[in-house]
């Protein structure tokens, strides 16, 4: 698309944005009052159970604030959540070039992501894209790294991400915002763009929001050298667009009733850059359409001065389409690789959690959670256009959990949780030729349950005001997802019904200190996994294919620190470090390495206010190699390293409007996190924001 298109449609696009904020800026200011100027705009019936601290701009050791998100222009979940020490965002190169989170080295399977406490959960596959999640609606992300409450429900192996989203705090409450994202040459390459009305009452609330990023292209760092899969300059196939619509209505009848309706539509498209190199392998897929629908009741009611209720009850729907072409131009299928694969999921279910206080000082919960997925796919495969019939996978997965809080003195808590999990699948059918032989046809995999037990236990305790510390234990596990127990993977796999549930066992110790002008946050972490999946070579019907086994085991460990000085009132320090080190077995290829994440990660940054309204905001992201393999997957090498360089100038015209410019990736530097895979250069943004 040509800059003068891309322009065009960046004006038509914000004209929304700018409709909802621009008329109202006198009206809402001779409206707020002092009191709702001091509320938090976080959802907190969407929150979920985390430990750590985040404030203003600076970044906590377990979520990271709007403000946070809009300073260093993080429109996305993966580089927004980077943020967070422990967190590092990644790409799965491939076909699919999906952009990954890991929390300290546990992947998207391992550490569910949530939407106001609700699961967001594919049953096919649960391959995320965290780039198609947008945060500029967002008022916080949490992240719960380790220790993740069982209350918060099934599958949190190794941690949870949860985003929650906003609530109005104002009578009248108006925002927007637009961005305009410029790549090395100063052409425009995309833009992000925002709108939010709202309303509070003394006994309900409204808001709704908008919110659209479209990328025409990014630009390849002046030091690539150009393949003939790939030239300088425009990376081929990054083109993406999503947009997402939130809407909530509440009621708050009391200081401590709340009930909420909230409905999400999101949709988007998106293509995927090829392997700079690897011709071979290469396949051409686009996806034209990548929808998410979410309706969600959440509900918190004081049924005595002892006794709290709150539920969760919700819709989901996935729409997905999968498109391979003939070849790299995307125009043609006609070919046997050509196909298009249509997922249609949807689920629907809810959760009750209890809380009892007796003592005055400890507290009993309890908390049930109910899910069904039902995932239905079906392919058009080509040459001749067939399109096979629709093949269904439905399970429903429940959790039972309890959490007893005890005060053991005035400074000391310990906090006991256990859980039961278990799954019941009902359907698996697939279309293919049956394992007896014969014609195609619809047939059944073999149906099986599965069940885990999960225990967790923390202490913490304050030494003085400004120093706390806590310790913890947590034994969780995750059930495999479908792709892993069927999936034939283009006819290199074979099924595994009887696949098994992985298990983490992770320890931790940490604390805060403030003292003066400083705040640190520290953990050290150590976590044993067990019962890993992994794929191996596997005989079947005198063939040799792949099959996922719970074969695999391993550990990984490490330290975090995060440091905030706040010098003056004008001028901030502040930054995170991460350690880890991670060691994988499988016990058939002992080259394998555990791939995607970094040994040594820091975020560093200084906010620097010189005069009122005018701020400075450099920053580093840092980062050393990580383990990749090659497309073969019969070579894994460490690649990765960089020093990422961010500055934002920021200037407020008055009390409701700021504009703002900056960079990233401001030296230019070429690194590839996974094979074959250059990260993008040197790119700019523009922007202006309004709120009341």
């Amino acid at each position: 698309m040509g800059t003068g298109a891309l322009r065009s449609r960046l004006f038509n696009s914000c004209t929304l944005a700018l409709s909802l904020a621009l008329p109202l800026p006198l009206a809402a200011q001779t409206q707020n009052s002092a009191e709702d100027s001091k509320t938090s705009n976080s959802f907190d019936l969407g929150q979920i159970t985390v430990v750590g601290q985040a404030d203003s701009l600076t970044v906590g050791s377990s979520s990271v604030s709007q403000i946070a998100i809009e300073t260093f222009n993080r429109v996305t979940l993966d580089d927004a959540a980077a943020l967070i020490p422990g967190v590092s965002a990644s790409n799965s190169g491939g076909s699919r070039n999906e952009q990954l989170l890991f929390i300290r080295g546990f992947d998207r399977f391992q550490a569910p992501l949530s939407i106001d406490g609700i699961r967001v959960y594919l049953p096919a596959d649960n391959r995320l894209d965290y780039s198609r999640f947008m945060t500029p609606d967002l008022a916080e992300i949490q992240v719960a790294k380790g220790y993740a409450s069982v209350l918060d429900g099934p599958g949190a192996m190794g941690g949870a991400i949860n985003l929650v989203t906003r609530k109005p705090a104002k009578d009248i409450e108006v925002a927007a915002r637009v961005t305009m994202d410029l790549d090395r040459d100063l052409d425009a390459s995309g833009y992000n763009m925002f709108g939010l009305i709202g309303t509070r009452q003394d006994m309900w609330y409204a808001q709704a929001s908008y919110t659209r990023s479209y990328t025409d292209h990014w630009d390849l760092p002046g030091g690539y050298v150009p393949t003939n899969n790939q030239a300088a300059g425009e990376r081929d196939f990054s083109e993406t667009e999503d947009w997402r619509i939130n809407a909530k209505i509440g009621f708050t009848p009391n200081a401590n009733d709340e009930y909420s309706i909230s409905y999400t539509r999101q949709e988007g498209s998106k293509n995927a850059p090829l392997h700079v190199t690897d011709t071979a392998t290469q396949r051409n897929w686009s996806w034209p359409y990548w929808n998410i629908d979410s309706l969600y009741f959440l509900s918190r009611t004081a049924l005595s001065d002892d006794l709290l209720l709150k539920t969760r009850v919700y819709r989901n729907s996935f729409n997905n389409l999968l498109s391979s072409f003939d070849n790299r131009t995307q125009s043609s299928q006609t070919l046997g690789r050509a196909f298009n694969s249509y997922y249609e999921d949807v689920a629907w279910g809810g959760s009750a959690e209890l809380a009892l206080s007796l003592r005055e000082t400890d507290r009993l919960s309890v908390a049930l959670h109910y899910r069904s997925d039902e995932h239905v796919e079906f392919q058009q495969s080509f040459p001749a256009g067939t399109t096979e019939p629709p093949q269904t996978n439905k399970e429903d997965t429940w959790s039972v959990a309890g959490e007893y809080v005890a005060a053991l003195t005035p400074a000391l808590k310990a906090t006991i949780g256990a859980s039961y999990d278990w799954r019941n699948l009902h359907r698996a059918e697939e279309y293919g030729t049956p394992p007896g032989g014969g014609a195609s046809a619809i047939f059944s995999y073999p149906l099986r349950n599965a069940d885990a037990v999960n225990l967790q236990g923390r202490l913490d305790g304050g030494l003085d005001s400004g120093t706390r510390l806590y310790a913890s234990v947590s034994s969780r596990t995750r059930f495999p997802t479908v792709f892993e127990r069927f999936s034939s993977r283009f006819g290199g796999a074979t099924s595994n019904a009887d696949l098994q549930s992985e298990r983490a066992t992770n320890f931790e110790l940490g604390g805060t200190l403030q003292r003066g002008v400083f705040s640190v946050t520290g953990a050290a972490f150590y976590s044993l996994l067990s019962d890993v999946i992994v794929s191996v070579p596997f005989i079947y019907q005198d063939q040799s294919v792949n099959q996922s086994q719970n074969v695999g085991d391993g550990e990984s460990y490490g330290a975090e620190l995060s440091v905030v000085a706040r010098i003056s009132s004008t001028f901030t320090l502040g930054g995170n470090y991460t350690w880890l080190k991670r060691d994988l077995n499988d016990t058939v290829n002992p080259a394998m390495q555990p791939v995607g994440v970094p040994t040594h990660k820091a975020f560093l940054f200084a906010d620097w206010r010189p005069v009122e309204g005018l701020s400075f905001v450099p920053s580093l992201d840092i980062a050393s190699d990580r383990w990749t393999v090659t497309t073969s997957g019969t070579r894994y090498y460490r690649t990765g390293s960089y020093v990422d360089g961010g500055f934002r100038i920021g200037y407020d015209l008055n009390d409701n409007v700021t504009v703002a410019a900056g960079v990233r990736n401001a030296f230019d530097g070429l690194y590839y996190l996974t094979d074959g895979f250059p990260q993008g250069g040197r790119r700019f943004f523009l922007s202006v924001a309004f709120k009341n």
